[in-house]
């Protein structure tokens, strides 16, 4: 990590109001209510700390509203899908879905969220409205919220099992742990199949490493019966040696320099992924809410394709490693770690949730071998292996 947190907060706060989260234990989370409800970043090791999330300083310093995306980085964010299709919320109706019509819908891309006065040293609550039309002229008006919360050792425990909590107690590991509680409140007319839906959409930008890789657990399964073990064909192919299968998880190259993303279905699916930092010893995890029968619910389809055939298969569960486009240009050294909601079709007054929690842990090899086997069912020596041959 190139920068402490102490010193990614300063930045910070030259450009935009920060909200600090922090505990006794080192833990520091750091929102940015002005830029969307971010969370930017956080650490696990107090303000001397590495900062975690990926901030983009060029863009930040350049002072300037890009109607395109503004991308201030962001630990994490929350936008709505889809992104793409029919019922696409970054299309206007009628174009083709080409990165040059591309366009974030100005409520996901700018203005400050309203902090609640009840926002404390652990919590921080905010709300917004939105108004948004999708590819199919559809209008929707809904309010947000986000209530941004550090988690104890305690809920680890309840999510992870008590092998994992007791390791996190005993190993000598720095760890910070928060979740995102997000909803949405129909405030406009009902969500139908035909003409559109929304599901929350959380993405976490994290800064890269040349030794970094993506763990990816999955529901095994026969193909023809469960599917794809994992769909990569986003951006083209995915060259082998930055995508390997494993019987029990996908691994990915999160090192910033292959545009690339990847995703699970429905049917293969599991509530937590998460990535590996060889390079500096920590172990990131990513849990999520997600209904036990996964199958039978639908996940808005963020392919960019006029039609879709299935606007209601999408993943729910996605990684991304960004690097040069097309044309060259790159966004930044970051990879993502995403997850989404159902959709569903909510009348108005009714209510939609989704909860998104990002741990991080710094600790010695054994210690966080242990929490990798325990909670992504990998062996880190095989995903080194693997991944990153001598």
């Amino acid at each position: 990590m190139s920068s402490s947190y102490r010193e990614t907060k300063q930045f910070l706060e030259q450009h935009t109001r920060v909200i600090e989260l922090a505990d006794e234990t080192g833990a520091r989370v750091a929102v940015c209510p002005e830029w969307v409800g971010r969370v930017m970043t956080s650490t696990c090791g107090g303000d001397d700390g590495p900062s975690f999330g990926f901030v983009n300083r060029e863009f930040i310093e350049s002072g300037k509203n890009d109607p395109k995306f503004n991308n201030y980085g962001g630990e994490e964010r929350l936008w709505l899908s889809p992104e793409g299709g029919q019922f696409s919320l970054w299309f206007k109706p009628g174009q083709q879905q080409t990165f040059d019509n591309w366009l974030t819908p100005p409520a996901l891309n700018e203005g400050a969220w309203t902090v609640a006065p009840d926002t404390g040293r652990h919590v921080c609550r905010m709300k917004t409205r939105m108004r948004l039309q999708n590819a199919s002229a559809t209008q929707f008006d809904v309010d947000v919220a986000r209530e941004v919360r550090l988690l104890g050792t305690g809920l680890l425990s309840e999510l992870f099992g008590d092998l994992a909590a007791d390791t996190f107690a005993r190993g000598g590991a720095d760890t910070v742990a928060y979740e995102t509680v997000n909803r949405i409140d129909n405030r406009g007319g009902t969500f139908r199949e035909a003409t559109g839906m929304l599901s929350i959409w959380i993405l976490g930008m994290f800064n890269a490493s040349p030794q970094t890789v993506v763990v990816v657990p999955y529901r095994g399964g026969d193909v023809d019966a469960f599917g794809p073990v994992v769909k990569s064909d986003y951006f083209g192919d995915v060259p082998a040696e930055r995508l390997r299968v494993l019987p029990e998880a996908v691994l990915f190259a999160a090192d910033g320099k292959h545009r690339a993303k990847i995703g699970t279905s429905r049917r293969r699916a599991r509530n937590v992924l998460g990535s590996i930092d060889f390079q500096s010893g920590v172990l990131t995890l990513v849990h999520f809410t997600m209904p036990d029968d996964t199958a039978e619910h639908r996940y808005m389809n963020n392919m960019w394709e006029l039609p879709l055939a299935e606007p209601y298969r999408g993943d729910v569960a996605n990684a991304y490693n960004d690097g040069p486009n097309e044309s060259g240009q790159q966004l930044g050294a970051f990879y993502e770690i995403e997850s989404l909601s159902p959709a569903t079709a909510l009348h108005a007054g009714e209510s939609l949730e989704h909860r998104h929690r990002t741990i991080h842990v710094r600790a010695d090899a054994e210690t966080l071998a242990v929490l990798a086997r325990e909670i992504l069912g990998v062996d880190l020596a095989l995903v080194r292996k693997r991944m990153l041959p001598d």
